[in-house]
């Protein structure tokens, strides 16, 4: 069993970037996670970052079952598991059940840094009204101040861009 720190995870994926070695590291993270008893950031947070490096490698349906693992764990995550899974299912072909999974987080709640992933997806696979609507209403949930509101207010700028529609109100507020 490990304590895992911070600092530990910098190293893995600082290695990682220099050998641009995604599946040593997605096994390292699922190593990780598998003896977890602690650690500054949670096993579901590890469980994700090893799903975010799966994906990297070209292993979707691992990045998948990884995705499901954090959610199933519970623990804190900056950003929920199944933001992750419907990304993936829309990387699959399964766009119906990743609209379902989008679904469900909008109806369970959900935190800014959820509402920017789930629009860029929406806006990867050609649903811009969606992404536009979870862009506006994760600018909305936001205080003002917080770096992830400025990420939203890009995203949903390009979205409008994309729309072809005018600028707005809460466009007006990107600095």
């Amino acid at each position: 069993m490990a304590h895992v720190t911070r600092e530990q995870l910098d190293r893995l994926l600082d290695q990682a970037l220099l050998l641009d070695d995604h599946d040593a590291l997605a096994c390292r993270l699922d190593a990780l996670a598998r003896g977890y008893e602690s650690g500054e950031m949670s096993r579901a947070a590890i469980l994700v970052l090893a799903a975010e490096e799966w994906r990297q490698a070209g292993r979707p349906a691992t990045a998948l079952d990884r995705f499901r693992d954090a959610l199933e764990d519970g623990g804190e995550v900056p950003v929920d598991p199944r933001a992750g899974i419907a990304d993936t299912l829309f990387e699959l072909g399964r766009a119906d059940e990743a609209r379902k999974v989008i679904a469900e987080v909008g109806a369970r709640g959900w935190n800014p840094a959820t509402a920017l992933t789930i629009a860029e997806t929406l806006a990867a696979y050609g649903d811009l009204d969606g992404a536009l609507e979870w862009a506006t209403d994760g600018v909305l949930a936001c205080p003002a101040g917080i770096t992830i509101r400025d990420a939203l207010l890009r995203t949903r700028y390009r979205i409008r861009v994309d729309l072809g529609l005018p600028e707005d109100d809460l466009d007006a507020l990107l600095c």
